[in-house]
C-alpha cells in the first residue's frame, strides 16, 4: 500500500509558473509532484502555459501560481479598485488605528497642470489641517468618556482609546490619502485584475496597474504578459447617463429592496436534500409541507449548536437579499472588504450630504468640521466640471455614497455579527444591525442564530456616535 505523503513545494527553490506546471501536469502524469518539478524549467513552464492557459483557455492552472503584492503611497481611492478583485487578500493602512502624515496626498497629473491645481491643493491641504486640529479636542472628550480602569496601565489605556478619537477625527481625511495596501493573489485573479486597472479612468490607476505588471511579470512572466486594457471594461467603469439624480429621493440607510420570501423553506429543503435519498424537488416539497414548529426544528438542529468559530451551513447560501444602503465613504471603505457579496457602488460625490460624529460636536469642533466639508465640496464641484472622474479625490470620508448589496443569507450572518459588535466603527456598525433588523423582520426563524441579539439597536449606534448622518 502506498503511503500518504503531504509536503510543501518550496517557492524558494521553485518559480510560481513552475509550480503551476507541477500542478496541472498531475491530472494526466503518474509521477509524483516531486518527479514533475525536477523535470520542468523556467522555459518549458513558458512553453506549457503558452500552450495550455493561453492558447487552450485552461486558466484555472494559473491559480496555482500565487504572489503576494506591496502596494505604498496610493491613493485611498486607488486603492477601491485594488480591492475590487473577489478572490484576493488584503491587509491595508488603518486610518483607524495611525495617524496620516500632512503631506500625504495624491495629486493627479492633469490637475497639477490645470488652473484648479491651486484649490485641489488648497482644500486637501485645509481638509488635513483640520484633520490635525481636531485631535487634541476629540481626544480629550474620548478621555472624558472613557476613563481608565483600575489597574490599568498608560500604555494598555492609550491603546483602548486611540482608535476611539481616531474614529472621529478620519472623516476628514479625503480619498486622495495615501495609504499601502499588501495582496496576495492568484495569477489567473492577477490578470484580471490588471486589465481593470489598465481599463480605469484615471490614470492613478492606469499607472499602478501597468507597475503592477511588471511587477508580476518577474515572477510569472507568461501568465500575465497577456493582460491589456480591455476597451470593453473601460466603457463599462466611466460613468453612465443611464439614470438622473432624483433630488426628492430619501436617503435612508439600508432599505431591503429584494428578499426571498420563502427562505426558510428553500434553507430546510437544502438541509432534507443534503441528508440525500430524495431530488430537491421532494426536498422542498416536504419543507412546505411542515409546519412552521417543525421548520423551526430542523434550523435549530442546524444552526443551534455553532461554535464561536463555526462558519454556519452553507445552506444557507441558497437565499439572499439585496439592500439599497446610504453609508458614508469610511463605512463604505470598510464594507467594501466583504467581497462575498455582490457590490454596486454609485460613484463618490458630495451630492448625498456628509456625517457628522457626536464626538466633533462635544468637542465644540463643529465649526470648523463644517467649514472643510463644505469647502470640499465647493471644490468637488468646480473640480468636476473639468475633471469629473479626479474631483473624487477631494471628496472626504463623511461623505455619503450609496451602495447596493446583495448577500446570502451566510453572508449576512458573517456581516452583522462581525460589522455590527461593539469593537467595530460606529459607521459600519449602523449599517450592519440595521441589514440584521431588517433580516429579523422578514426572517424570524433564523434571527436568534445571528449572534446580534445582544448589540445595540440601529438607532442606538446613531444616537450615541452621530450628530447628524447627512
Amino acid at each position: 500500500m502506498k503511503t500518504r505523503d503531504i509536503y510543501l513545494l518550496d517557492p524558494k527553490q521553485l518559480s510560481q509558473e513552475i509550480i503551476a506546471v507541477t500542478f496541472a501536469k498531475t491530472s494526466r502524469s503518474p509521477e509524483s509532484f516531486r518527479e514533475i518539478a525536477a523535470g520542468l524549467t523556467d522555459e518549458k513552464s513558458a512553453e506549457f502555459h503558452d500552450k495550455w492557459v493561453v492558447g487552450y483557455g485552461h486558466a484555472s492552472v494559473a491559480e496555482h501560481a500565487v504572489l503576494h503584492l506591496a502596494f505604498e503611497n496610493v491613493s485611498r481611492l486607488a486603492i477601491e479598485s485594488i480591492e475590487s478583485n473577489r478572490l484576493a487578500s488584503y491587509t491595508e493602512k488603518s486610518t483607524r488605528y495611525q495617524v496620516f502624515e500632512c503631506d500625504s496626498f495624491y495629486t493627479p497629473a492633469n490637475i497639477a497642470a490645470s488652473k484648479v491645481a491651486e484649490l485641489y491643493r488648497d482644500t486637501v491641504h485645509l481638509l488635513f489641517d483640520t484633520y490635525f486640529a481636531s485631535g487634541d479636542p476629540v481626544r480629550a472628550v474620548i478621555l472624558k468618556k472613557y476613563p481608565r480602569q483600575e489597574g490599568e496601565n498608560e500604555k494598555k489605556y492609550e491603546g483602548r482609546i486611540r482608535s476611539k478619537w481616531i474614529d472621529n477625527c478620519r472623516y476628514l481625511l479625503p480619498t486622495a490619502t495615501l495609504a499601502n495596501v499588501g495582496m496576495t493573489a492568484n495569477a489567473r485573479v492577477l490578470e484580471h485584475a490588471i486589465t481593470k486597472m489598465l481599463s480605469h479612468p484615471l490614470e492613478e490607476v492606469r499607472a499602478i496597474g501597468a507597475e503592477v505588471k511588471r511587477v508580476a511579470e518577474t515572477e510569472t512572466p507568461t501568465l500575465v504578459k497577456y493582460a491589456n486594457r480591455s476597451e470593453y471594461v473601460a466603457k463599462q467603469m466611466r460613468k453612465a447617463e443611464w439614470g438622473r439624480r432624483n433630488e426628492e429621493a430619501t436617503p435612508e440607510a439600508v432599505k431591503l429592496v429584494s428578499y426571498d420570501s420563502d427562505a426558510e423553506v428553500k434553507v430546510v429543503a437544502a438541509c432534507l436534500y443534503r441528508a440525500g435519498g430524495i431530488d430537491f424537488g421532494q426536498a422542498r416539497a416536504r419543507a412546505q409541507a411542515m409546519s412552521a414548529d417543525e421548520r423551526w426544528q430542523v434550523i435549530e438542529e442546524a444552526l443551534a449548536q455553532r461554535g464561536d468559530f463555526d462558519v454556519p451551513l452553507r445552506e444557507l447560501e441558497h437565499t439572499t437579499l439585496t439592500f439599497d444602503c446610504v453609508m458614508d465613504q469610511g463605512a463604505y471603505f470598510d464594507v467594501k472588504r466583504h467581497r462575498v457579496m455582490t457590490q454596486t457602488p454609485q460613484p463618490l460625490s458630495v451630492e448625498l450630504g456628509y456625517a457628522v460624529p457626536q464626538a466633533i460636536v462635544e468637542a465644540g469642533f463643529a465649526a470648523e468640521y463644517d467649514r472643510a466639508q463644505q469647502a470640499a465640496a465647493q471644490a468637488y464641484r468646480e473640480i468636476a466640471t473639468e475633471f469629473p472622474y479626479e474631483a473624487a479625490y477631494v471628496v472626504p470620508n463623511a461623505y455619503n455614497r450609496r451602495v447596493l448589496l446583495t448577500m446570502n443569507l451566510r453572508e449576512l450572518f458573517h456581516f452583522a455579527h462581525l460589522r455590527g459588535a461593539p469593537n467595530g466603527h460606529f459607521a459600519y456598525r449602523r449599517i450592519a444591525l440595521k441589514a440584521y433588523e431588517i433580516a429579523k423582520a422578514v426572517y424570524p426563524g433564523f434571527a436568534p442564530f445571528m449572534r446580534c441579539e445582544k448589540y445595540p439597536s440601529s438607532v442606538e449606534i446613531e444616537q450615541e456616535f452621530f450628530a447628524r448622518v447627512a
